[in-house]
């Protein structure tokens, strides 16, 4: 028998093979198609890593470690920078002319509200500057919030005591201060040995014509102004100021303006 469209016989063309043999033997499964070799390890950019796994990584780091410097890092410094002795002046009214090399020096005293009031130390006791005729003296105005005065304290207390067997006075006025006991507290943690008066009223520092701290003026053992210095000194500054005065070398050049 056969069929009229001739495609339906088997082993004709389009018929589909038989998974066994036609005639005895075992029947077998088909094969499948070969496919592609299996995949081995991925390999990245170091070890097991790729190079997008490692950048996300460093910028982790990154970010933490800003984030952290943010947290840690103080809004402003704790402390305001102590400026080099002989740079800085802290200036509160504008500059006038006041005291100059050969005046007298005026009497360590003033008025307030018409009424007159002498310097006293941190005890109440007056301080006259006729007291100390025939001493060279060195006047210090300063404040204890003054960050330039705190700086030279040291400096002043230390030629103090290399001077003062050869008759040194010096005298620290305190300006612009609101209490006693907060001068006695900045003596004490400096240790200061000279002699420190206090400007309550500011009478004296309007009488010696100071506009800003530290001010420094330099008498002789006449009362003659010898150096009005604006600005706070070193060691060797204040070496050539007194000098003069001390006798130990008559005169010697100044030290130039700031």
């Amino acid at each position: 028998m056969s069929d009229e469209g001739g495609g339906n016989v088997p082993g004709s063309p389009g018929w589909p093979e038989p998974a066994y043999p036609r005639e005895g033997g075992e029947r077998q499964a088909p094969t499948a198609p070969p496919g592609p070799a299996p995949a081995g390890p991925r390999r990245g950019l170091v070890g097991p890593f790729t190079g997008r796994q490692l950048l996300v990584v460093v910028l982790s780091v990154v970010l933490v470690a800003a984030a952290l410097k943010l947290v840690t890092t103080p809004l402003a410094p704790s402390s305001p920078p102590v400026p080099t002795p002989g740079t800085a002046f802290y200036r509160f009214a504008p500059a006038q002319v006041g005291l100059q090399p050969g005046d007298r020096a005026p009497e360590l005293a003033g008025t307030n509200a018409g009424k007159p009031v002498q310097l006293t130390d941190l005890n109440g006791r007056p301080i006259r500057l006729a007291s100390f005729l025939g001493h060279p003296v060195w006047i210090n105005f300063f404040a204890s919030w003054c960050p330039p005065c705190q700086s030279e304290t040291p400096t002043i207390e230390e030629e103090y005591e290399a001077h003062r067997a050869q008759g040194l006075v010096v005298i620290g006025v305190s300006v612009q201060e609101s209490s006693v006991p907060d001068v006695q507290h900045y003596a004490r943690t400096y240790g200061l040995q000279y002699t420190i008066g206090f400007d309550g009223t500011s009478a004296v520092y309007r009488t010696y014509h100071v506009y800003g701290l530290p001010t420094q003026i330099f008498i002789d053992r006449q009362g003659l102004v010898h150096a009005v210095w604006n600005g706070p000194v070193t060691r060797a500054q204040a070496e050539q100021f007194l000098a003069p005065l001390l006798g130990s070398g008559g005169a010697s050049a100044l030290p130039s303006t700031p």
